[in-house]
């Protein structure tokens, strides 16, 4: 069976419009491939975040990994971090499986762990597109708990991000 399929949309630009800001990071090259350390069965280890300029009335920020090019129709969540405080404007390369800051806590991924997933496309498959992308969350907290689904948590970003911070590494296995 062949998963030869077009390439999906960039997810960002189907959302509402916000203000961006600017993240980096010392792990992920923007359009580049990604690390080995961020593939899933190499090294699987969330990526070194730096963000900057984020708008007036941030109160705190949910970060998150997404893949749009999985054989899908929903796309393939990596990482969802919520509720980091405002006051927290990095993470270190593997934050994701360490002790978090205030109140922030893990959804589980659509790998079934509460953390970060590396990069694990299908062998042969079309480049895959991972975003990292920082929520600036008008709330100190989005408001859901740490059983809800990805989906849930980017519903409620909807209404209550104030702006994004997007960087995108690749990935083909």
């Amino acid at each position: 069976m062949s998963i030869d399929r077009p390439v999906s949309p960039d997810p960002y630009d189907l959302l509402p419009p916000v203000p961006s800001f600017t993240v980096t990071s010392a792990d992920v090259t923007d359009g580049a491939p990604l690390k080995d350390d961020q593939v899933a069965d190499l090294g699987n280890t969330s990526p070194q975040l730096s963000w900057e300029g984020a708008p007036d009335g941030t109160k705190s920020f949910t970060v998150t990994c997404f893949d749009p090019d999985a054989p899908t129709p929903s796309g393939f969540w990596h990482w969802v971090l919520v509720d980091l405080p405002a006051d927290v404007t990095s993470l270190d390369t593997g934050a994701a499986s360490g002790d978090l800051p205030g109140n922030a806590f893990h959804v589980r991924n659509d790998g079934g762990e509460k953390g970060f997933m590396g990069a694990a496309p299908p062998s042969g498959d079309q480049v895959h597109r991972y975003y990292f992308v920082v929520h600036a969350v008008k709330e100190d907290s989005l408001g859901v708990d740490a059983d809800v689904s990805p989906a849930v948590v980017s519903f409620n970003l909807a209404f209550k991000t104030l702006g994004r911070a997007i960087l995108h590494g690749t990935y083909q296995h």
